[in-house]
This record gives structure tokens, C-alpha cells and sequence, in this order.
């Protein structure tokens, strides 16, 4: 026997264990309160199990290895988790979407008119995805070292450092110096050709013996250098086979294994079609070597740089002549960037103005969006304590988390923000807000590469102007959320009925016994024990009900003198106990107390004021929030879930205002007939278990309309 899980998080893998494993798993389906399996092996549940898990209210074993597990109100998220399980990609279920495929779907539904530049995009965006690991790793290494300078405790600019700081810096400049050869692999793996390849190019101009001729200028012959007045710098120039070889140092450079990947795909595949097959392993890569390696020294790299240096210049100039604009585009344009992955170039473009300008000047506004992202996170978890969502809490945790101490804005983004379009609008006011200050205070520079967390702020200066905006950032957008709230005003009602459902059913799963199942004295759920049986006329699981205990008697009388919440039939029929429904689950109260209606016809309608929180696909079942907190699940039929709608003409939809008496739904009870299924229509109070007393008024024959259950409070 398998173990249940006490989390709620670890529910979804204890019933597909409870069910056999995927393996075992046919198919899956759900209807408005529970799953619906169907299995290769019936003999393999362990009906056991799933009863005792916690959020489980029952199990249904059916023909046909056929199975069915009672969750309620929150049956399609645990649908969703189960379908999302690393487990279940090999079974019936759906495979879970990484963020790559998220992002993949995002990109394809933008593309515009011209393939070849999304393709260029989508090159740029994964020859850096992969690398974010080892960067958010060496910026958390800068981070610290930043704080110890700003408290005194090391100079990290001094001339005489210790073998310690040396050591220190080696640990994060190794991902910031050897990204060439990170991004040239990624690249190629990119384009289809062999990554270790593209890397042997790129780390043939950064080897030691290359690296002489940069630093060792003119002490090697037929190397000449000169001094560039404007920027003071010193570029030099070696004779290679006679000809002029511009030198650079190309470590941190990522233009130039980006341009030398695409050229080198190109010869790579050309060389391909010429070689047979059971030579290509050696004279491919052989060609590829001592054709692309003097293109990219002689040709490639130089023009890699300048290209480099010309953009960082340009946004330089923008940024030093018109900050505010600048400091504004930038936060305002990172949001719609970062979910199509298009932000690397912005990203490749930080790492050229540190390796040519000493500085970055783009990091300071984009800390801004960041913030404001944060933010927004911030606010949605504040929502969710006010409105009790546990999912949503724990998402928003660990995307703030993750934001605010890692730099990563991908848990905020795709765990809540394109969720919830409400979300966008109020963090672009924060991110606004957060570039108007940095433009306005002439700016903010970044001493090094680093993600934007509270741990990196010692990096950029001046820290006050910074500090300052992206505060400003976070708290605008958080409070943009917190007080409009991330979901519409119908999305709060039904995400709030859900809540008080799944509520109600935990209530109810661990009370005591004798509080959640109707003993054979008559006992209604929630404590109306005497009065139920009473209403009943004492004919409780088909037997004569007992006289109640004398503590009893006094709660039945005060319950029985307790105005009541009358719930009327919503169909014309006999009124039947539950226990006679002919369905385990509902006549074991798991979904609350209630009444089975043999229908007189198929004409459905509400039965009481109030909104839908439910209206199944397939019309056989609604829930319904009503006067006093009621909590109304109706269900047409036994299994009629099966029958995808057909014979079910349904008049409403979800979140509509209704009457007491308005149609909800005509209904074939011979086409249910037809397709072997009991037409017995339930009517259940789903959360009993917050009243004094439910009491069923069965045994008699209703108009749709005329009283079935009356609730007190």
C-alpha cells in the first residue's frame, strides 16, 4: 500500500500512484467534481490510499477499468497538476510545457511578415538562454564582493591585492572572459553543427600564443602598434602570411562568435554535401579549422568589434544626450521583450560596454523594469492572503524570491503576469516611474555584469538615484495591484467560490466521523442530525431512524426553530435521499448533503438567486453561489459526462446573474436514457460543513420551484 503525502502539493503524484502509475494510465477526464481514469488494469488501484489522502472525498471503482476519484471543487486544478507531472509525458496526459515552450508559443503567435528576422531573434535568444545559470551565478559572486568594498572590507581596484581578491575575481571574470566560447557553442548547437567546433574556432583567438601578440605589441617582430588619440587607446596590427591582422583581446566579446557561428554553419554544411558520409568525422572539421579560423582573426573578429563599439557608441550618445529618453525606452520596452526572449541582444550589448567602456549604462533603467515586476509579484501575494489562494501564495513566493534575491523575473512573468492581463498595465506604470527618476537624476551606470537583485545594488552609482527608482518602481506596481486587483471582477467571484468549495470539502474531509457521514440515526452533515431525519420521515439509507441522543434533541429543536435558507427542486420530480441516488459518491455525502430528483422532465432550472460558478462544457452540471454563502452543486444524471453534451441544450453560461426559476438547461432525458445512464438529477449543499443543519425534504413529488432542501444557518 503506497503512502500518501501530507502536502497538498504532492497530491496529483499520490493518486496516479493510488491509480497504478502512468503507465496504467489510458486516459484521463474530469467532470465538475471528480477525475475520470480510464485503466489499463483495474486490479491495480489501491482504493485504500486514495480514500486517505487528504483532498481525495471518495473513489468510485466502475466496469470497464473505469475509476473515478472524488476531489470537488478543485478537481480541475488537481486535473491540471497531474497533467503536468514530468511523470505522465509518456502517458495519456498532455507533457508539461517548459519555459521554453512557453516562450516558443509566445514568439510564434508574434511573428510578423519577415521569417528571417524572427529567426535571427530566436538565434540571438538561444545562444544566451542556456548561459543564464552560470551568469546569474558569477553576478551573486560580484554581488558580494561589491558589498564588502562598499562596507571597506577589500579594493577591488587595487594595484596590490592580495592572491585571495585575485583568486576572487578569477572565480566570476572565468563566465565573463571565456563567454565567447559559451556563446559560440550554444550557437552552434543552434544552427545544427558540431558545438565543440564553433568553440575551437573561437578559442583559437584566445589562447596564450595569440594573446602574446596583443599584449607583447611591438617586443615581437612584425607586430606594429598605435596610439588612437580620441579614445586613447592602443591598437596594434601583426603581419600574419603578409598580411595585415588587426589584434584584440576578445575575451567577453560576443558579436564575434555570434557572426563567426552563422559563417561557420554555412561551411560546415557545405563541406558536408561534398565529403561522403564515412569521411566527413575527420576532413569536415578540418577544412571548417584552417578555413574559419584565419577568416575570423583576420576578418570577423575586427569587424566584430568595431560593430560592437560603433552600437554601445550610439546608445551611449543617446543616453548622454538624452537621458530621460533613454532611461524611459529602456524599462518600458524590457517587458515585452523578455517573454519573447528577444532581451539577450540588449543583454549581449551590457557585456560590449564593459569590455570597451570600463561601465554599462543600460543595466540602471532596466533594474527599474525588474523592480516593477517585483513589484507586481509583491502585490499578488498580498491578494492572495487577503483572498486565502494557498497555489497562488506559494507561486508568488518563490517568484518574488527569486526576483528579488536572484534577478530572475521568469517566475514572476510566466508563473503569474501573462496569466493575468490585468498585471501588465499596472507594472508598466511602475517601470515608468522608476526610468522618469533615473532620467531625471541624470542616470545610472553598472561597474560589472550582474543581474538586478537587492544583492547587486553596491554596483551601480550613483546608489542613491538608484535605490531610489527602483524602490519607486516596486511600490508603485505593487500597490497598482494590490489595490485594482490581477483578475476581473468575474474571475475574483468564481476563483473565490472555488476557494470557499475547496474549503468547505478540506472542512469536511477531516472532521470527525460521525460529523461527515449520516449515521443510520438520520444524522445530516454539518449537525442537523435529528432535524434531517425528521424532514426525511425517518427514512435515512432506507431504514427507520433512530431517536437521537438527549444532547441531541436540544441541537435538532434550536436547529428546527433557525429560519432557513429554502433551496427549491430545479426540476420537476420525486425527491428521493441521496442514499438511493444509485451514485457512491454522492450518496456517501462526500460532496455535501442534499437530494437525488427522479425528473419528471428535462426542464432545468436555478434554484435559488445567485451566479454560476460552473457550467460544464457539457451541461451536466452547475454550480451555483446563492443567498447566505450557499454553495449549490446541480448534476443531470449519473455518468452523463460521457455523453459530451449531446442531449444537453444549455441556456447560460458562467458568471450569470440568475433567478430562482430561470432555465438553466433543456434536457433529453431519453437520449440519456438512451446512452444507458440513470436521468436522477442531485442536488448537494457542497459546503455543509459551514451550517448548523441541512435538511433534505424527501418523499414526495415537486414542481421545479417548490422547496427540496432548506439550509440553516
Amino acid at each position: 500500500m503506497s503512502t500518501p503525502s501530507s502536502g497538498n502539493d504532492q497530491i496529483a503524484e499520490d493518486i496516479v500512484r493510488g491509480v497504478g502509475g502512468p503507465e496504467n494510465i489510458e486516459s484521463l477526464t474530469h467532470c465538475a467534481t471528480r477525475l475520470r481514469f480510464q485503466l489499463h488494469d483495474g486490479d491495480q488501484v489501491d482504493r485504500a490510499s486514495l480514500d486517505a489522502l487528504p483532498g481525495v472525498m471518495g473513489t468510485v471503482p466502475q466496469s470497464g477499468d473505469r475509476f473515478q476519484v472524488v476531489i470537488g471543487g478543485a478537481v480541475a486544478g488537481v486535473y491540471s497538476q497531474i497533467t503536468n507531472l514530468p511523470s505522465m509525458s509518456g502517458a495519456a496526459a498532455p507533457k508539461a510545457k517548459s519555459d521554453a515552450d512557453v516562450k516558443a508559443e509566445i514568439r510564434s503567435k508574434s511573428r510578423g511578415k519577415f521569417a528571417w528576422l524572427d529567426s535571427f531573434f530566436e538565434y540571438l535568444s538561444d545562444s544566451f538562454r542556456p548561459l543564464l545559470g552560470v551568469l546569474l551565478g558569477a553576478s551573486l559572486i560580484v554581488a558580494i564582493v561589491s558589498m564588502l568594498e562598499a562596507f571597506g572590507y577589500v579594493d577591488t581596484r587595487a594595484a596590490d591585492k592580495s592572491a585571495t581578491w585575485v583568486f576572487v575575481d578569477a572565480m566570476y571574470r572565468s563566465v565573463l572572459y571565456f563567454l565567447p566560447l559559451m556563446v559560440a557553442y550554444n550557437a552552434a548547437k543552434k544552427l545544427q553543427i558540431d558545438p565543440w567546433l564553433g568553440t575551437t574556432v573561437m578559442a583559437a583567438i584566445m589562447t596564450p600564443n595569440f594573446l602574446s601578440l596583443v599584449n607583447d605589441g611591438e617586443a615581437i617582430p612584425g607586430v606594429t602598434c598605435t596610439t588612437n588619440d580620441t579614445l586613447g587607446t592602443e591598437q596594434c596590427v601583426a603581419q600574419v602570411f603578409g598580411l595585415p591582422m588587426q589584434l584584440a583581446d576578445y575575451g567577453g566579446q560576443v558579436f564575434v562568435p555570434l557572426v563567426m557561428v552563422a559563417l561557420l554553419a554555412l561551411v560546415y554544411k557545405g563541406l558536408q554535401k561534398i565529403f561522403p558520409e564515412n569521411v566527413q568525422l575527420v576532413f569536415v572539421p578540418f577544412f571548417s579549422m584552417i578555413i574559419m579560423i584565419p577568416i575570423t582573426a583576420f576578418l570577423i573578429g575586427p569587424i566584430g568589434i568595431w560593430a560592437g563599439n560603433g552600437l554601445g557608441a550610439g546608445l551611449a550618445w543617446l543616453n548622454g544626450n538624452a537621458p530621460i529618453v533613454f532611461a524611459i525606452i529602456i524599462p518600458l520596452v524590457y517587458p515585452f521583450l523578455v517573454p519573447l526572449g528577444l532581451h539577450w541582444p540588449l543583454n549581449a550589448l551590457m557585456l560590449q560596454n564593459i569590455n570597451s567602456l570600463g561601465y554599462d549604462f543600460i543595466q540602471g533603467p532596466m533594474g527599474a523594469w525588474n523592480f516593477a515586476a517585483f513589484g507586481a509579484t509583491a502585490g499578488v501575494l498580498l491578494l492572495t492572503f487577503r483572498h486565502r489562494e494557498k497555489v497562488m501564495r506559494q507561486t508568488a513566493t518563490g517568484a518574488l524570491a527569486a526576483g528579488l534575491f536572484g534577478g530572475i523575473s521568469e517566475p514572476s512573468l510566466y508563473g503569474i503576469h501573462l496569466r493575468f492581463k490585468r498585471i501588465y498595465p499596472r507594472m508598466l506604470v511602475g517601470c515608468l516611474v522608476g526610468g522618469v527618476i533615473i532620467g531625471v537624476l541624470g542616470g545610472v551606470d553598472a561597474s560589472t555584469f550582474a543581474f538586478t537583485s537587492l544583492l547587486t545594488i553596491p554596483i551601480f552609482d550613483p546608489i542613491p538615484t538608484y535605490v531610489i527608482a527602483i524602490t519607486a518602481a516596486f511600490f508603485v506596481s505593487m500597490a497598482a495591484v494590490y489595490f485594482s486587483d490581477y483578475m476581473t471582477p468575474e474571475q475574483r467571484a468564481e476563483a473565490n467560490a472555488q476557494r470557499d468549495a475547496e474549503e468547505a470539502a478540506e472542512a469536511a474531509a477531516t472532521a470527525p466521523a460521525e460529523v461527515r457521514e449520516p449515521a443510520m440515526s438520520g444524522a445530516a452533515v454539518g449537525g442537523g442530525a435529528a432535524a434531517a431525519g425528521a424532514a426525511s420521515g425517518g427514512a435515512a439509507s432506507g431504514g427507520a431512524a433512530e431517536p437521537a441522543p438527549a444532547g441531541g434533541e436540544a441541537a435538532a429543536a434550536a436547529a428546527a426553530d433557525t429560519p432557513g435558507i429554502e433551496i427549491s427542486a430545479p426540476v420537476a420530480g420525486t425527491v428521493l435521499d441521496l442514499s438511493d441516488c444509485g451514485d457512491p459518491a454522492f450518496a456517501a455525502r462526500a460532496l455535501g448533503e442534499g437530494v437525488a430528483i427522479e425528473p419528471a422532465d428535462g426542464r432545468i432550472v436555478a434554484p435559488v438567486d445567485g451566479t454560476l460558478v460552473t457550467v460544464t462544457d457539457t451541461g451536466h452540471a452547475f454550480g451555483i453561489a446563492g443567498p447566505g454563502g450557499v454553495e449549490l452543486l446541480i448534476h443531470v444524471g449519473i455518468d452523463t459526462v460521457q455523453m459530451q453534451g449531446e442531449g444537453f441544450d444549455v441556456q447560460v453560461a458562467a458568471n450569470q446573474q440568475v433567478t430562482k426559476g430561470d432555465l438553466l438547461a433543456n434536457v433529453d432525458l431519453d437520449a440519456i436514457r438512451a446512452a444507458g445512464h440513470p436521468t436522477v438529477t442531485l442536488l448537494t449543499v457542497i459546503n455543509t460543513a459551514n451550517f448548523s443543519a441541512v435538511e433534505p425534504q424527501t418523499g414526495k413529488d415537486v414542481a421545479a420551484g417548490e422547496t427540496a432542501v432548506i439550509v440553516r444557518p
